[in-house]
């Protein structure tokens, strides 16, 4: 029996995930004419026409789609056999491009530290920071991404997830605002001023007017703007309220303009989490460092120390409790407090609990 041309599982891995000809072709570096014979190929090989038309597009057939899994899953598989052994792997000689999507909030915030701590031990590694507008486990399973970090949310069963540190949301206005002259901040004057409000899909409304109008009470929002850097920008730049990841507000040059409040309601904890697909564990690149982390120590913190009232994460990994490995490059983040903004003693909500 002849082996099959297993450069077709490729093509097939693909065309699969292409519903067009020409962007699978864009994919394999073929002309749209090679890509052509190509399918021609696969259609003898399998039996299959694989793609058909509908209209004026192509569409998968339902035997194309049913094998769509599979044939991601063997080209993966046979990647990582063919690739160098992990033992031969020198890290300092890694040339790669590792893809994080992460909001801005992360990049800001964390970004300057991670590209320092990998350069310093793997010069030609780049990290490309790719956008983040949607929550879809799709860059992962494609394999568009290398590693996704932001809010645990329904990504499907065989993606990995660790969780990173835990953060909660604090209220900023610009210094000299009259509620920075307050020693602390009510219901009445969070209602008082306009907001700006990060909301990346450009919604009006989120959990905090949920909370609000569990009060009798409504805000107003005068801008709605893509993310959080944005939003702390205008914030300081006008008379509006911002409210932010505490964490994303560590060692930031605008600090000394910026004033920070406990808001007067209790909101939700976010947990940052790290996301990634089960194949990047067999990557060399990945799991070829060994024991050896690129340690990160910078100005991190996380938000218990900095900001009280905000619970540590449980201990999930093999490291200290202060620090959190990236599997994708094994560069080891210290989540460790230094120069943290500080923030008015514990307030009394209006339901008798402090935060």
């Amino acid at each position: 029996m002849v082996d099959p041309d297993f450069n077709l599982l490729v093509a097939l891995r693909r065309s699969a995930g292409r519903s067009q000809r020409g962007g699978a072709a864009r994919r394999l570096n073929l002309s749209t004419s090679a890509m052509s014979r190509t399918l021609s190929r696969l259609r003898e090989v399998t039996g299959d026409p694989i793609l058909v038309r509908a209209g004026r597009h192509m569409v998968l057939t339902p035997w194309a789609e049913a094998t769509r899994d599979r044939a991601r899953s063997a080209v993966h598989e046979a990647r990582a056999v063919l690739q160098p052994s992990t033992d031969a792997l020198k890290v300092e000689n890694l040339e790669r491009l590792f893809t994080i999507r992460a909001n801005d909030g992360f990049v800001v915030a964390f970004g300057p530290l991670l590209i320092a701590a990998v350069a310093s031990v793997a010069p030609e590694v780049c990290i490309r920071f790719s956008p983040k507008p949607e929550k879809t486990s799709r860059y992962l399973r494609e394999g568009l991404v290398d590693l996704e970090i932001g809010v645990q949310s329904n990504m499907g069963p065989e993606i990995r997830l660790q969780r990173l540190f835990q953060d909660r949301f604090v209220g900023a206005v610009r210094k000299g605002h009259p509620l920075s002259l307050r020693p602390e901040v009510s219901l009445d004057d969070y209602v008082a001023w306009g907001h700006v409000v990060a909301s990346p899909d450009g919604s009006l409304h989120g959990f905090v007017d949920d909370a609000l109008a569990e009060r009798g009470m409504k805000r107003k929002v005068a801008s709605v703007v893509p993310g959080f850097p944005t939003a702390l920008s205008v914030a300081l730049a006008s008379d509006l309220i911002a409210m932010v990841p505490a964490l994303y507000l560590l060692n930031q040059p605008m600090n000394e303009c910026v004033h920070v409040f406990e808001l007067p309601f209790k909101t939700r904890t976010i947990t940052v989490s790290q996301m990634w697909h089960p194949r990047m564990e067999r990557d060399p690149g990945i799991a070829g460092s060994g024991k050896r982390y690129w340690k990160c120590v910078g100005p991190c913190a996380d938000a218990q120390t900095a900001f009280p009232g905000t619970e540590r994460m449980k201990r999930v990994d093999t490291a200290s409790d202060s620090t959190r490995t990236f599997p994708w490059c094994a560069v080891t983040m210290d989540f460790t407090m230094a120069s943290p903004i500080p923030l008015p003693s514990p307030l009394r909500c209006l339901d008798g609990s402090t935060r």
